[in-house]
């Protein structure tokens, strides 16, 4: 059975999906999984080994030439692919008209949340299946949930595991517990000060657990670096 996922963005969005993906992979081996998401992201997505593909999509792009030839072309070309590769299930992890609208290209049934459920109600026009999970609980909780409604077994909400394994020789060598610091972001106004995050990783060292900061572009890594030096025990 071969089932995609639609979680287009965010960055931080698509990584909350990995919980939901390890769940599904422990509970039916029996699947395949394939991803399509935003082009900025699919580096991310496919950090999952239970990812066989990766689709991309351009929204944020595409909005900004919506009567460019090139954009429908694009669009036409992912239509055909999706199609192509015969889904059994389309899983809408993100409960939002574009995601749906992107998942009803495939052409196989869809499975999302309820209209009580999603964050945009519309999106719920698509589905063929529809589960409720409360709007409450985190955004790791509910993906999981609905994979578990859509896919037939009850995730242990008691355990979390990404099924993220390190490279060895870099995060595998920290000793003890590790967070990230994901300061990155595309929108100005999601931004938080450099200031904070530096408190953030004081705050995680006085508790036992080391920082590690990301970046992927130069204003990215300033930040890292101004965390790092203020804070030394950062990796």
């Amino acid at each position: 059975m071969k089932v995609l996922i639609v979680k287009t963005s965010s960055m931080g969005d698509v990584i909350h999906t990995f919980p939901a993906v390890e769940d599904a992979r422990f509970h039916r081996p029996d699947l395949t999984f394939d991803w399509c998401v935003e082009e900025a992201f699919a580096g991310i997505a496919a950090l999952h080994p239970a990812i066989e593909r990766i689709h991309t999509v351009a929204i944020r792009r595409w909005r900004k030439a919506l009567l460019d030839g090139a954009t429908w072309h694009e669009a036409a070309a992912l239509r055909r692919t999706l199609r192509d590769c015969r889904y059994d299930l389309v899983i809408d992890a993100q409960g939002l008209l574009k995601s749906a609208l992107v998942a009803r290209q495939a052409g196989a049934p869809i499975a999302g949340f309820d209209r009580s459920s999603a964050r945009e109600p519309s999106a719920t026009l698509f589905y063929d299946a529809t589960y409720p999970v409360p709007r409450d609980l985190h955004a790791i909780e509910r993906t999981r949930r609905l994979f578990g409604l859509a896919l037939g077994y009850q995730p242990d909400l008691s355990t979390l595991d990404s099924g993220i394994v390190p490279p060895v020789g870099t995060l595998a060598g920290i000793a003890g517990k590790t967070a990230f610091l994901l300061h990155g972001t595309s929108r100005e106004d999601k931004k938080w000060p450099a200031e904070d995050w530096i408190e953030t990783a004081r705050l995680l060292i006085e508790r036992g657990i080391t920082p590690v900061t990301t970046w992927s572009n130069e204003r990215e890594k300033a930040v890292a670096e101004a965390i790092a030096k203020a804070v030394p025990s950062t990796v």
